[in-house]
């Protein structure tokens, strides 16, 4: 069976005073990805990173909704254990009723953000990240139960999806003992273990919702006309990444001209080989071989890429050859 493409945005800026600017070419991004024939397009949640507009994907995926017609739309993801279980079922109720079949609710445990950050979003001070299995398990409830209290309003439609987003056996297995779709977000933890898809699959209960076990592999994507340019493209965003990282950016970007001139060093050039696992770059060819590869090692159903290029053009040529060449 062929290989369904989707498609996580992170809404980053090339600088703090652009965020408005990247919220309209995730905008521009979703159209145009629904106009390719992806599947889904996920926004994801960051918090503190000034560079990154996508605080709050519940408010973003009302916009993206509204600007497209037909492509499923979804959360990668909302970090529960920051909030409410009772208020993200309403939330995610009124854009599911908004956006009728539209809609998938993903959840993650980790931050989105350093630890005072953490501290910041909740509303006691003590984040909950111990907690998450039980959170779930509510969100779960409010979500399906008819007998949960108090009812949410709107009523979630019968069809919301709750997807478990998480790169480590603790999530492949509570989203398996919970008949949840998984996201495995390789992107994130490059040196995620390969056997963590068959893990949730070999561990899988079925549900009313997910009578089988379906994993989404989320991965790095630069695909390019030629290998030059897709190298190119993928160094900006290596080394802009790892100016983040150790905290020499501010939030501004280099540009792909300033990258090529940039003194990489061995620092950078183990960041950047620490990667290699979590990618696909190249031309549409070598692109599709390596996705193809990834999917068969990690055992996954459906490719969710991230291509954060500095420039919309570069994204936009990025995610029509991929589709392309899996055509």
């Amino acid at each position: 069976m062929a290989l369904a493409l989707s498609v996580l945005d992170q809404s980053l800026a090339r600088s703090p005073e652009q965020v408005g600017a990247a919220l309209q070419e995730t905008l521009q991004m979703a159209q145009w990805c629904e106009q390719l024939g992806y599947k889904r397009f996920w926004v994801s949640e960051h918090h503190a990173f000034p560079s990154v507009a996508g605080s709050a994907p519940e408010v973003l995926l009302a916009a993206v909704g509204a600007a497209t017609r037909s492509i499923r739309i979804g959360s990668g993801g909302i970090m529960l254990p920051h909030y409410s279980p009772y208020k993200i079922a309403e939330v995610f109720s009124l854009l599911a009723n908004l956006y009728p079949g539209r809609v998938d609710l993903g959840i993650g445990r980790a931050p989105g953000a350093d630890m005072s950050t953490a501290v910041a979003l909740a509303t006691d001070g003590r984040p909950k990240f111990e907690a998450f299995p039980a959170l779930t398990a509510k969100l779960s409830e409010y979500l399906w139960s008819d007998s949960a209290r108090p009812v949410v309003s709107p009523r979630p439609p019968p069809d919301l999806p709750l997807w478990m987003l998480g790169s480590s056996p603790d999530s492949a297995v509570l989203a398996a003992q919970r008949g949840l779709p998984y996201n495995l977000g390789l992107f994130i933890n490059p040196q995620a273990d390969s056997r963590l898809i068959g893990l949730y699959k070999s561990h899988f209960q079925p549900s009313a919702l997910q009578p089988q076990p379906y994993a989404i592999l989320t991965l790095s994507v630069f695909c390019a006309d030629t290998e030059e340019q897709a190298s190119a493209l993928q160094l900006t965003y290596d080394l802009n990444l790892f100016r983040f990282f150790t905290g020499q950016s501010n939030g501004q970007s280099l540009t792909p001209q300033e990258a090529l001139n940039y003194p990489v060093g061995p620092h950078e050039q183990a960041f950047i080989a620490s990667r290699e696992n979590s990618r696909a770059s190249g031309t549409p060819e070598q692109v599709r071989q390596r996705i193809e590869e990834l999917a068969a090692l990690h055992q996954a159903d459906e490719i969710m890429a991230v291509t954060n290029m500095y420039y919309l053009e570069d994204r936009k040529r990025s995610f029509e050859l991929l589709q392309q060449t899996f055509a």
